[in-house]
């Protein structure tokens, strides 16, 4: 039986062409600093988003907490959304590993609340409260369906930060998605921010590894942090030179998995019992309520993965499916009539 993978777009595999220019990327010793391919892409990556320098590690999380010990000192608080990656994915790295407070705010869409925000500010003046240090955005945010951060928002939180001298750091893990759905180029997207994460491993098709940009010294300190944290690489030329292809060819393609995601959205949002918000389906994921059908989340992903349909449950009663590269017009059909089918057994 063949499987329509729709759990997550890091399933993602490299494509022939992808994996021809790993096999001949030249390579050097990323740490001592001379791998070329490595090299080049943190150049092309900054490049593409209008920052001084670059830097190549493993993956999304070690990304963030990088940035993260780069931009605080110990005792230090940031400010993050409740449902933000780094808050949720991450085993409470930031405490862990760079020893600072998060103070989280919640909403729907993934901002944060601007007059909260300036309500618990703190400074060093007073001995009672941990110095407000850093802000972290998400973009596109995962956790609240995809959607993409408005950039009045960003230029509204920046505004917030220079007032109070604060840094701002950007999980980009999906950022081209947002460039793809809103038609702002990269760079204008990552202006605000003093570091950008972003991964090559969802839906641009690399098989590992992501890239922080920042300043100099920034990335400085952000470069002590991966050694510290286990990710510095030797050879790693190999695996950049995925994601090297992957900035090159795969940026423009991301709209056709909004594109599938949207018309699979449609065809689920017409199934009785099935909740969706489409106007939430802006980028390559659709979040679906299960609890009209009266089946739980899991045993809906449970029957669709006996129909070879993979997805996941994301609470009890949610269901999440991630278009990507590796999918079809044909795969987002069946995926629908799989749905169907298994939701019409039920009723």
């Amino acid at each position: 039986m063949r499987t329509i993978d729709l759990r997550s777009d890091t399933v993602t595999r490299p494509s022939p062409e992808m994996r021809r220019a790993m096999a001949e990327a030249e390579v050097g010793d990323d740490v001592l600093g001379d791998d070329p391919t490595v090299i080049r892409l943190q150049e092309y990556a900054a490049q593409l988003l209008g920052k001084e320098c670059g830097l190549y590690v493993p993956s999304g999380t070690m990304c963030n907490q990088a940035a993260i010990r780069a931009l605080t000192r110990r005792g230090d608080e940031v400010f993050v959304h409740a449902q933000a990656h780094i808050m949720f994915y991450e085993q409470g790295g930031a405490s862990a590993l760079s020893n600072v407070q998060l103070r989280c705010f919640d909403s729907p869409d993934g901002t944060l609340d601007l007059e909260k925000m300036e309500e618990y500010v703190h400074t060093d003046a007073d001995v009672h409260f941990a110095p407000t240090r850093l802000v972290c955005l998400e973009n596109t945010h995962n956790h609240c369906g995809g959607i993409v951060l408005p950039i009045e928002h960003v230029c509204a939180v920046r505004e917030l930060c220079d007032r109070h001298g604060l840094r701002m750091h950007l999980d980009g893990a999906r950022l081209f998605n947002a460039v793809a759905a809103s038609g702002i180029p990269a760079a204008e997207c990552a202006a605000a921010f003093d570091t950008v994460s972003i991964c090559l491993s969802k839906g641009l098709g690399a098989p590992v590894g992501s890239v922080l940009l920042g300043d100099a010294a920034t990335i400085a300190l952000a470069r002590r942090a991966r050694k510290l944290y286990g990710g510095g690489m030797r050879q790693a030329g190999i695996i950049a030179a995925a994601g090297l292809y992957a900035l090159k060819y795969n940026v423009a393609r991301l709209a056709d998995d909004h594109r599938r995601a949207r018309v699979l959205a449609q065809r689920l949002a017409a199934l009785p019992g099935l909740d969706i918000d489409l106007a939430t389906v802006q980028t390559n994921m659709i979040f679906a309520g299960t609890r009209g059908t009266g089946m739980p989340a899991a045993d809906l992903v449970a029957q669709l993965g006996e129909a070879g349909v993979l997805c996941l449950d994301e609470g009890p009663w949610t269901v999440r499916f991630v278009t990507h590269l590796d999918l079809d017009d044909d795969d987002i059909e069946e995926t629908a009539a799989a749905v169907e089918r298994v939701v019409a057994a039920e009723a």
